[in-house]
């Protein structure tokens, strides 16, 4: 019984570090769009463009460690939830609307992950 609780704690923790991952390569998309909004090869733009690359880098390396220790196909299914976190940062750093259609195909993204995710033999 020990074992098991530990298995599952283990992919608790596996699972965070997925969403913690996936919440830092929203972030460059973030920092995309700021890029975007610079002069080409100005200093901010650099910077932006810079931290783009950083955070790709640094979350490329926790990917290929999260997937030693989850299924490929359910750390893909997770990977929507990009989407998500595209328009909470949208709203919350760009000021930009959140539709109801939105909120939609975030409920839609969501159901989809806990269908893959979930164990329903």
């Amino acid at each position: 019984m020990e074992n098991k609780e530990k298995k599952i704690g283990s992919s608790v923790m596996t699972l965070i570090a997925l969403h913690l991952a996936l919440v830092l390569s929203s972030l460059s998309s973030v920092c995309s769009k700021m890029a975007a909004g610079q002069k080409l090869l100005s200093v901010r733009f650099l910077v932006y463009f810079g931290l783009v690359l950083v955070i790709m880098f640094v979350y490329a390396i926790v990917w290929q460690q999260i997937l030693k220790r989850m299924p490929l196909t359910v750390a893909y299914a997770n990977k929507p939830v990009t989407m998500v976190w595209g328009m909470i940062w949208g709203a919350l750093i760009f000021k930009e609307r959140i539709t109801w259609n939105m909120i939609l195909g975030a409920v839609i993204i969501f159901l989809g992950i806990y269908m893959v995710v979930s164990d329903h033999e």
